[in-house]
């Protein structure tokens, strides 16, 4: 039998059971288009993610005050602190700046004070995080991409860099470079617009000029940022920072640490693999619904083969083979995956387009959760993604089809026709 006379018997057996046809297809296309959109959102919003975690640098390590939670692991079994970290410690100063200075591999470092301020421009005000950096340091340390104007310099006091939300979304008329704000009361100029993305809804200024802010102590720090050389040994470095700041804080047992010592890139490394797990979590859901799928073909073949068994019966008897039987059925098969295919691609990208732009909507709203979501907010659907995903579907339908297929072809033509 001729290929192009078993696709139109084929084609034939698909046109005249069009509802139990489509439902199967259906069945397609919710899993392929699953797939598609979920594959794309992850990868997406890992993409995000490396690049948001390679713009705050891998060569960074921070200090904070308090023994977090995060850093129990180091403690013995049994010696567990339930609270994300000690009360009434004492604060990171200048001593404590001077002290990881001294060590290799540090190429800056620099305390930050972080704050709550009322600014007021145009006869508006509202409430803004503040940070306060030493502005030479901060030149070495920043990542944060200026899109209007400069940076801060060593000669700034009373000048501030603001985020792209603040500039543009905060109040009602946009603040543009070498206008001026007003902080706590204090007339300060703005000399730099970061980009989008980049600390959208905070400002930062001198740290000099922090003095204008409720509770922020003079030669006190709420953390400090330290920059490494290099970056291949920066665990090591850690290490070194934290037995450092043990021996000049005057800590001599791990139980009674209060700073805390994070580097970017195992925090970098963390998220990754949350992030991979939970892509390979929400394929295996996908997956879910493409198993489904192939039932529900294996069931429309097997239904196929019942009813046309006379026919078959019939072909045979006038010359039809097993394998002429066997390829027009998995042929069959293939066209509800071919077709069930082209639908999941076309329902994934509008799927992942459609969580892109709810995402992108939540994210702009304040409040817990729209950071997170703003990850998901990028898609990145690839062309091989799409080509695998679609013959992945045709895969699928063939597999499905392979036992129902073989049934039809073994059958004796004197049963067959004899079937009612």
């Amino acid at each position: 039998m001729r290929i192009s006379k078993a696709f139109e018997l084929a084609w034939n057996i698909l046109a005249h059971s069009k509802l139990r046809s489509w439902l199967t297809i259906i069945g397609i296309v919710i899993g392929i288009g699953a797939v598609v959109s979920i594959v794309s959102v992850s990868q997406g919003a890992q993409a995000d993610l490396e690049s948001r975690f390679g713009d705050m640098g891998a060569d960074l390590i921070t200090v904070s005050p308090g023994f977090s939670q995060a850093s129990s692991f180091k403690r013995p079994p049994g010696d567990w602190d339930t609270s994300s970290s000690n009360d009434d410690q004492d604060p990171l100063t200048n001593k404590d700046v001077l002290a990881i200075k001294s060590l290799s591999n540090i190429k800056a470092v620099m305390g930050k004070v972080s704050a709550k301020g009322e600014v007021k421009y145009l006869g508006e005000s509202g409430d803004v995080s503040m940070t306060g950096v030493d502005t030479e340091e901060w030149k070495t340390i920043n990542t944060n991409e200026i899109e209007y104007g400069r940076d801060l310099a060593s000669s700034d006091l009373y000048s501030a860099v603001i985020g792209y939300r603040i500039a543009n979304e905060f109040f009602d008329d946009e603040i543009q470079v070498n206008r001026q704000i007003t902080i706590e009361g204090k007339i300060f100029k703005i000399v730099g617009i970061y980009a989008e993305g980049e600390d959208d809804n905070a400002i930062v200024i001198p740290i000099g000029a922090t003095y204008i802010l409720e509770d922020v102590e003079e030669d006190e720090y709420d953390s400090i940022t330290v920059k490494v050389k290099d970056e291949d040994i920066v665990n090591e470095t850690q290490t070194a920072i934290e037995d450092k700041l043990m021996l000049s804080r005057g800590i001599l047992n791990e139980e009674d640490k209060d700073f805390s010592v994070s580097a970017n890139i195992s925090l970098q490394n963390t998220m990754a693999s949350t992030m991979q797990t939970m892509s390979i979590f929400l394929g295996a859901i996908a997956a879910i619904s493409l198993i489904v799928g192939a039932v529900g073909i294996s069931n429309t073949m097997f239904t196929s083969v019942l009813e046309k068994t006379k026919e078959i019966g019939i072909m045979k008897a006038t010359g039809a083979k097993n394998i002429d039987i066997l390829s027009i059925f998995l042929i069959n098969s293939a066209m509800i995956g071919f077709v069930g295919g082209i639908g999941g691609v076309i329902v994934g990208v509008m799927g992942s387009g459609y969580i892109s732009v709810l995402a992108s909507g939540s994210s702009t709203t304040s409040g817990p959760g729209g950071g997170f979501t703003r990850m998901f907010s990028s898609t990145s659907i690839s062309l091989e993604l799409l080509l695998f995903a679609f013959l992945f579907s045709i895969v699928i339908g063939v597999i499905a089809g392979i036992i129902p297929a073989y049934r039809a072809s073994r059958l004796k033509p004197v049963d067959a026709l004899r079937y009612e």
